[in-house]
C-alpha cells in the first residue's frame, strides 16, 4: 500500500529560469523563500521550473545558462541546502503523470478562466497547448510533493485556487470517503512591496526597468542614474512620497535611516549642504552595492565552482523523488492503473 500523504506543513514554490533575476525578484518572492526555510526547515521545497519556461523559451543552451543562473542566485542569496530543496523540475518526470491524471478530472471551463492564459497571449506570446495546460503543471508541481503552503503573490493566487480545485476533483472522484489522494494546499501570500523601476512602473523585465541583483560600482551607479525624477532644483525641497529613488531607499532602511532621509528631502540639504536627486542616487547606489556583497562574493565562488550547484540541485531532487513516487503509486492505484 502507498504512504498515504504527510500532514506536516510543507512550502513549495517554483522559481522562473527565465534570465536575470532583479530587485523585483528579490523583495517579491526570493527573500521570503530564503526566510521560509528557517520557519519551516527540511520542509522547504524549491524548483525550478525548467518544463513551464518551454512554453516560450525555444533555445536550449539559454534555458541551461539560465536554470544554473537561477540556482546560483538562491544559493548565492542564502539559500541552505540544510534546510531546504533547491531540484530541477524537469528532474521529477512524475510530474507529468500526475498532470495528466489532473487533467482526466479538470473541466475546460476550468482552464479557460486562467488569467495568466490570457495574459500572455494579450502580451503578444503565440497560443500553445503547452501555455493552456500551464495551470495543470503547476497544479501537479504543488500536489506531487503534499505541499500544504504555497508562498505567492495575488497575482497568481488563481494558481493555487485551481491546485485546490484539481486536488478537490481527483479525491472525490477515486477517494470519497476514504482518505484523500492528494493534499488541499492553502496560499501563503507575503506582504511584498511594490518595486518600482526606472520609470516608476513596477520593475520588470517586460519594461526593460529593472536593476539586476548583482550589479556593482560604476555600472551600478549608472543604470541607478536612469531612475526618473522630476526636474527641481538642487538646494530646493522634495517630495519622498512621489520620488521613486525614495521608494527604492525605503526597502534599504530601517525606520531611522528612513526618517533622516526624508528629513533631507524636504529641506534640499543634507549636513548644511544641498541635497538633490543627484545625491540621493548615490546613496541608493552605495546601499544596494552594500546589501549584496556578501551575495556577489557567494555568488563568484559558486560561478567558479558550477559541480557544487550540480550537486545541490541533483541531491535535492534524490530526497523528493521519492515524495512525488509515493502520490503517483498512490494515484495509480486508486484510478486502477495498477
Amino acid at each position: 500500500m502507498s504512504a498515504t500523504p504527510s500532514p506536516a506543513p510543507r512550502v513549495l514554490s517554483g522559481i522562473q529560469p527565465s534570465g536575470v533575476l532583479h530587485l523585483g525578484n528579490y523583495f517579491g518572492a526570493i527573500a521570503q523563500h530564503i526566510a521560509l526555510q528557517d520557519r519551516y526547515p527540511g520542509e522547504a521545497y524549491y524548483f525550478i521550473a525548467d518544463y513551464h519556461a518551454l512554453t516560450t523559451l525555444r533555445n536550449a543552451e539559454a534555458l541551461r545558462q539560465n536554470v544554473f543562473d537561477a540556482a546560483v542566485t538562491y544559493l548565492a542569496l542564502g539559500l541552505d541546502p540544510a534546510k531546504s530543496l533547491l531540484f530541477r523540475q524537469s528532474d521529477i518526470p512524475e510530474v507529468h503523470e500526475l498532470a495528466w491524471l489532473l487533467a482526466c478530472v479538470t473541466g475546460v471551463g476550468l482552464m479557460e478562466r486562467s488569467t495568466s492564459y490570457k495574459d500572455k497571449i494579450a502580451q503578444g506570446i503565440k497560443p500553445n497547448a503547452g501555455l493552456f495546460n500551464y495551470p495543470l503543471l503547476m497544479a501537479a508541481d504543488i500536489l506531487i510533493y503534499d505541499g500544504t503552503l504555497v508562498p505567492v503573490g495575488k497575482d497568481q493566487l488563481q494558481h493555487v485556487e485551481f491546485a485546490q480545485d484539481m486536488s478537490t476533483y481527483l479525491n472525490e472522484a477515486y477517494a470519497a470517503g476514504g482518505p484523500p489522494l492528494l493534499v488541499r494546499p492553502e496560499a501563503l501570500l507575503g506582504i511584498a512591496p511594490i518595486v518600482p523601476g526606472f520609470d516608476g512602473r513596477k520593475m520588470s523585465k517586460s519594461y526593460s526597468n529593472l536593476l539586476p541583483l548583482f550589479e556593482s560600482g560604476k555600472k551600478l551607479r549608472k543604470l541607478v542614474g536612469q531612475i526618473v525624477t522630476d526636474s527641481t532644483p538642487l538646494g530646493q525641497p522634495l517630495d519622498p512620497g512621489t520620488c521613486n529613488v525614495y521608494a527604492l531607499l525605503k526597502l534599504f532602511s530601517d525606520e531611522a535611516e528612513l526618517a533622516q532621509i526624508a528629513g533631507w528631502y524636504r529641506a534640499g540639504a543634507r549636513d548644511g549642504q544641498p541635497f538633490g536627486y543627484g545625491h540621493a542616487k548615490m546613496l541608493l547606489a552605495d546601499k544596494i552595492d552594500a546589501h549584496f556583497a556578501p551575495a556577489r562574493a557567494r555568488r563568484e565562488h559558486l560561478l567558479q565552482h558550477p559541480e557544487e550547484v550540480e550537486a545541490v540541485l541533483r541531491s535535492s531532487a534524490e530526497r523528493a523523488r521519492p515524495i512525488a513516487r509515493a502520490t503517483i503509486d498512490r494515484c495509480r492505484r486508486a484510478v486502477g492503473l495498477t
